[in-house]
């Protein structure tokens, strides 16, 4: 399957509804088991409004993919706790690199049963097409952090495989939140997302095609000082800096980068 490279500007104004205060979710924000070093990025990652914008609500069975060592999943654990289910997905829990980031998953769950005791685990590896997480039609709200790039070959099937294992997951109105590194329209999309950068309008483009309706776009995420032209890719930014002590100031100074964040639904 060809490639896309998506450089045009949507003509499309999508009217942003305003949220209403949500004080569970404002308190899980705040929560005290969150780490520190996750609680300092807030201030890039802005998880209260993105959140709200997605529309998550405390009784929602929501699916977080590929957590890792679970930024968000600090915040999402104690907010669906009572009322809702918090699913994460990813590799299987075995030896090996693969298993790698699902081990730092489950270390989390284990370090606080209080908090994490109620949290689900599933099988989201598009590399394999291995898609085990949740039965179809049983998941109110999907999330991906800054993964999609991670699922962009040349023939894009591991990402329409994704898509489409989300869209298959979701109930009727279900929504699917997407918050990645975004590249400049203007600039070459490469075939494999090496950069870390993809294209706003080529993450629609297939999650259109996988059968989603774009319901809206925040720039909550934004960041106007980043040109994503770095030796390496988005890496060279906060929090990795890959770059070490070269244009270190000026890297930090230009800070997190810019992030496309869109919300889907399924019909």
């Amino acid at each position: 399957m060809k490639h896309w490279i998506f450089a045009a500007v949507l003509s499309v104004t999508i009217h942003l509804p305003a949220f209403a205060e949500d004080l569970a979710l404002k308190a899980a924000v705040n929560a005290p088991t969150r780490t520190k070093e996750n609680v300092v990025r807030d201030a890039a990652r802005h998880p209260y409004e993105t959140l709200s914008f997605f529309g998550i609500q405390p009784n929602m069975t929501v699916v977080e993919l590929v957590p890792e060592g679970g930024w968000y999943t600090e915040i999402l654990a104690p907010y669906l706790r009572d009322k809702g289910t918090l699913i994460g997905a990813g590799d299987p829990l075995v030896e090996g690199d693969k298993g790698f980031y699902t081990r730092m998953f489950k270390k989390l769950l284990d370090s606080n049963p209080a908090v994490y005791d109620k949290v689900r685990m599933g099988v989201f590896q598009p590399s394999e097409n291995n898609f085990n997480f949740a039965a179809d039609g049983s998941v109110d709200m999907v999330l991906t952090f800054r993964n999609v790039h991670n699922w962009v070959t040349e023939d894009n099937k591991q990402v329409i495989a994704a898509f489409r294992a989300v869209y298959a997951s979701l109930k009727s109105g279900g929504v699917f939140g997407v918050v990645d590194h975004r590249r400049p329209a203007a600039m070459y999309q490469d075939r494999k997302a090496q950069s870390g950068y993809v294209h706003e309008a080529y993450v629609i483009k297939l999650a259109e095609q996988a059968g989603f309706k774009l319901a809206a776009k925040s720039e909550v995420n934004a960041n106007p000082k980043d040109d994503a032209d770095y030796t390496f890719g988005v890496w060279s930014l906060p929090p990795t800096l890959s770059n070490g002590d070269y244009k270190r100031a000026k890297y930090v100074a230009i800070g997190e980068s810019d992030r496309m964040t869109l919300k889907f639904v399924k019909p």
